[in-house]
């Protein structure tokens, strides 16, 4: 088959009873089409003959240390709380999944929860804390969780995810903003967290420094679909509203 080829676009592909000084229609099958008046300019139909496309060596290039700064390893205090607009307020989302294994404790929201199995993670696998980390960040435009606390850093290893929440909060009160409420999910087949659904939520509330009426705390099961259902993982998600000062 025979390469198409592009048709110019100039004055000869008008209509033929197309006038420059008042508006005509022109008949196509069962419908009209309304040319509206001058359409094209003997300028502008000299620029598009001569207009050419920009080489890819003409563009300007991008340094290596620009590209290269979100993978560089930043310890928290190179982190700036400064959002790239002053807005009235910012909502952020966030998620994390841990692996459930034999062995280690299962930690939600900073309360240690009687269970078989517990999450696999470089730090201590507090799921809900990493998540709120990650929502809060996400609202003020920052990093991820994985790249300001990296766990190719030997410095985290088994840390308290108690710290990477107070600087989440740390950031957010530098940049100007507050919590204005906080709602969270957790899902996991066992254990039932009814139990401990209050003493999450007091302890969550406390380490944002926030009203525990503005923190929200549901547990779900994953009906035994998948890994979360069949107790081999641990999810949660957490929407966050910041508000100006």
């Amino acid at each position: 088959m025979a390469a198409a080829t592009a048709t110019p676009l100039c004055a000869s592909t008008l209509p033929p009873h197309y006038s420059n000084t008042s508006p005509k229609s022109f008949n196509h099958s069962h419908f009209t089409v309304a040319v509206p008046r001058n359409i094209f300019s003997s300028s502008s139909i000299s620029s598009l003959r001569q207009s050419k496309t920009t080489p890819l060596s003409a563009l300007p290039s991008v340094s290596a240390a620009a590209t290269t700064a979100l993978d560089a390893e930043q310890a928290p205090s190179e982190v700036s709380a400064t959002p790239s607009k002053a807005l009235p307020f910012r909502v952020g989302h966030g998620f994390d999944l841990h692996r459930l294994e034999p062995g280690y404790p299962l930690i939600i929201g900073g309360i240690n929860i009687p269970h078989e199995k517990g999450c696999e993670a470089h730090s201590d696998g507090d799921v809900l804390l990493h998540c709120v980390v990650d929502a809060i960040l996400g609202a003020l435009g920052l990093p991820d969780i994985g790249q300001i606390f990296p766990d190719s850093d030997p410095k985290w290893k088994g840390a308290a995810s108690s710290v990477f929440i107070k600087e989440a909060v740390r950031l957010m009160h530098e940049a100007g903003y507050e919590l204005g409420n906080l709602d969270a999910t957790l899902i996991l087949q066992r254990p039932k967290l009814s139990p401990h659904k209050e003493a999450i939520r007091a302890n969550l509330s406390e380490l944002l420094g926030a009203d525990p009426a503005v923190v929200n705390l549901k547990a779900k099961t994953h009906e035994k679909v998948d890994s979360l259902g069949e107790n081999r993982s641990i999810a949660a998600h957490t929407v966050v509203l910041l508000m100006k000062k």
